[in-house]
């Protein structure tokens, strides 16, 4: 009954919209991708160790053994097939066994191509994976729960009811009345316990904040009293992603130079009275499931310290070889910044984020623990992304 129902929901909703007036024709758009001449092309010298990049690119290798040829990917406004993007990388793994990815040799095996919005430059940041004390049940100390899935999220997929008119896209919501809603917000979720009833909680933590930024790194490593376990994103409530740093800087509380995840703790911590508001501003809210190995990306490969890259899957393509160019921090044992130093290295696009939106928006992986917090809560600084494309693969 449930299919028969959706479909009569979303068959008012498509007649709804056929009845609304014509949206005026939409702005040429502006290209975001570059194909660069030689002459512009860095050394390609690398930063980190080899093995750790033949890691990530064998796992992007995997990605690909597993989709169909014909599958298309973005490249900046560019539809790419994924065999073209299979034979990049079986190319350039060739070279990286080799140890000849320098700049005259990747200038003659490939385009390379700059994705980077035309009106500012691309920001970098770094996410990783937390390790966070939990228990399997609530207590008087463990109180804020992880979720599963819960039962009564649906996901409509538009292309399946009309590829013309909805080429692409997802709707998330719930069923409510015989109609879908959109699903709760953090605030319902968090605040009103609207999930209660369904018992989808996985494990509980000390720290509402801890919790919140579980959600924004979307995978982590749990420390119960039987061990180790590691929980990775399953889904979300298909509410959109909203910054608390901005938040935060519109009322004066910090600059965009004092911003950081470490900031944005210390604040909390500090002000109880407004951590539920400030917090429940993000509507997006993620959902768990247990994993055994991971942290995974969205291609569903373990991310690789340092070189996995999260980006938009509407302007890069998944699972393609980069070269990533920023500033990384140097820091003590302490994890205080002495100085900033140049970062530059391949990366592998494995894994998406609610918060990374645009052309050449780019989350580094940094680790787990301690280390990749430090590294990650300090990392936010322009930088430049370049794809690889095997030669003439792009007219």
């Amino acid at each position: 009954m449930l299919p028969k129902i959706l479909s009569l929901a979303f068959a008012a909703l498509v007649l709804f919209a056929g009845c609304t007036p014509q949206p005026a024709p939409k702005p040429t758009a502006v290209s975001v991708l570059q194909r660069l001449p030689e002459e512009q092309l860095p050394d390609f010298s690398d930063d980190m160790d080899a093995a750790s990049l033949l890691t990530a690119a064998e796992r992007s290798m995997k990605f690909f053994d597993r989709v169909p040829a014909d599958r298309l990917y973005s490249l900046g406004e560019v539809q790419v097939r994924a065999d073209l993007l299979k034979s990049t990388l079986q190319r350039f793994l060739e070279l990286c066994r080799a140890q000849r990815l320098d700049r005259k040799t990747i200038a003659a095996a490939f385009d390379v191509f700059l994705i980077a919005p035309p009106d500012r430059p691309s920001l970098v940041t770094g996410y990783y994976e937390p390790i966070l004390e939990a228990r399997s049940r609530r207590d008087g100390t463990f109180r804020h729960p992880l979720y599963g899935v819960p039962p009564d999220l649906l996901t409509i997929d538009l292309p399946s009811f009309d590829p013309v008119k909805f080429p692409t896209g997802r709707l998330i919501g719930r069923l409510n009345e015989r109609k879908v809603v959109p699903y709760f917000t953090r605030a319902q979720i968090d605040g009103e316990k609207a999930l209660d009833r369904w018992g989808s909680e996985l494990a509980w933590l000390a720290d509402p904040v801890d919790a919140f930024f579980l959600h924004v790194q979307g995978s982590g490593m749990l420390r119960m009293p039987g061990g180790y376990r590691r929980i990775g994103y399953a889904g979300a409530n298909g509410r959109p992603y909203r910054s608390i740093g901005k938040v935060l800087i519109d009322r004066g509380v910090m600059t965009a130079d004092e911003m950081s995840m470490q900031a944005i703790r210390a604040y909390l911590r500090a002000h109880p009275e407004v951590m539920e508001e400030i917090l429940w501003h993000n509507e997006s809210y993620v959902f768990f499931q247990w994993v055994k190995e991971g942290p995974m990306g969205s291609i569903n490969v373990p991310l690789t310290t340092g070189r996995s890259i999260a980006t938009d899957p509407q302007f890069h393509p998944s699972g393609a070889p980069c070269f990533l160019e920023t500033q990384k921090p140097r820091l003590d044992e302490w994890g205080n910044v002495l100085g900033w130093e140049p970062l530059h290295r391949w990366v592998l696009n494995q894994d998406t984020g609610g918060a990374i939106k645009g052309p050449g928006r780019v989350d580094l992986f940094c680790g787990t623990g301690e280390q990749g917090e430090w590294q990650a809560g300090r990392l936010k600084h322009p930088g430049k992304l370049m794809i690889l494309i095997s030669k003439g693969g792009i007219p």
